[in-house]
Formats: structure tokens, sequence, C-alpha cells
């Protein structure tokens, strides 16, 4: 009877054994590499050209809009030194003006800050595509197993972020 038990814990032993081996070699055959999307909006050349176009493209009306707050601030200014003086008439009717102009600036920022957004997730997203495209191809010609995008930590060696970046700027 001992000597059925102790060939039973010697074999579950060997196969224990084996076992770690063959995940120990399986985990060495497995390659997993790491982009940091972060970087990539912000160091790519492609990232830079899409936040120049959207500044180009934007600049006219936020400094419409510059115009707009100072001339609002101005008149508000304007209308604090002048309180005193002015008939009750007079004063209701400039606080008025003051809210619509304050309410149209309002409003004309509202909708410059949603187009602004709208056009950077679109320049992004094309980004976004052309360096997922690049990732692929670093995936196949290096065969990676698994490439991720977002972790809480990555050792370092795993970090392909500077491969993808040097593809993307040079056309891939």
């Amino acid at each position: 009877m001992k000597s059925i038990s102790r060939d039973v814990i010697r074999r579950g032993l060997t196969v224990l054994v084996l076992s770690v081996a063959a995940a120990t070699a399986m985990a060495q055959e497995f390659k997993i590499g790491f982009v940091n999307t972060d970087r990539i909006f912000r160091d790519s050349a492609a990232a830079k050209a899409a936040q120049a176009k959207l500044e180009q493209e934007f600049s006219r009306r936020e400094r419409e809009l510059e115009n707009l707050r100072n001339q609002l601030r101005a008149a508000s200014e304007k209308f604090e030194r002048e309180a005193p003086t002015l008939s009750e008439s007079q004063r209701t009717q400039r606080q008025r003006q003051l809210v619509d102009m304050d309410r149209d600036f309002q409003r004309r920022s509202r909708e410059f800050q949603e187009d602004l957004n709208l056009r950077k997730n679109e320049e992004l997203q094309q980004v976004l595509e052309r360096a997922n495209r690049v990732i692929r191809q670093i995936a196949e010609a290096e065969k990676y197993d698994l490439i991720i995008q977002e972790a809480v930590y990555i050792n370092p060696k795993h970090d392909i972020t500077d491969r993808v970046i040097n593809g993307l700027n040079n056309g891939r």
C-alpha cells in the first residue's frame, strides 16, 4: 500500500514538473507588445499635422470669439462706470444688451467647442487607423501574438511605441 501511494505521488510530481516546464516553454514563445496611444497622439508627425490642420481651420473662429469676449468685457466695464449716471430705463436697456451679448457669446463658444471636438475626434480617428495599420504590419513582420494599447503596468521591454511612431512618420 505504501509503495502504491509513493508511486502515485511520484507520478503526480512528475506531471506537475512537466506541466510547469511546458507552461514555461509556451510563455517564452508567446510574444507580447505594447503601444502607448497617448504618445502616438502626442509625438507622431501625423498627430502633429492633424493638430496644425485643426489650428488653421479653427483659428479664425477662435479670434472672433476672443474679439467678442473683449467687446463684452469692455461693454460691461463701460456699463459699470456709467450706471450711476443712467436713468432707470437706460440702465435696464443696457443690462438687456449685455445679457444678449453674453448669451450670444456663450452660444458661439459652445458651438465652437462642439465643432472643434468633433473635428478633433475625426482627425485623431484617422491617426489611430493609420497607427493600427502600422501595428498590424509590425505584429505580422515580427511575429507578435498580442499587442495591447492600454495597461496598468507594462515592462518597457515590451513597448513598441517608438517603432510605431517611426512607422507612421516614415509613411508606412
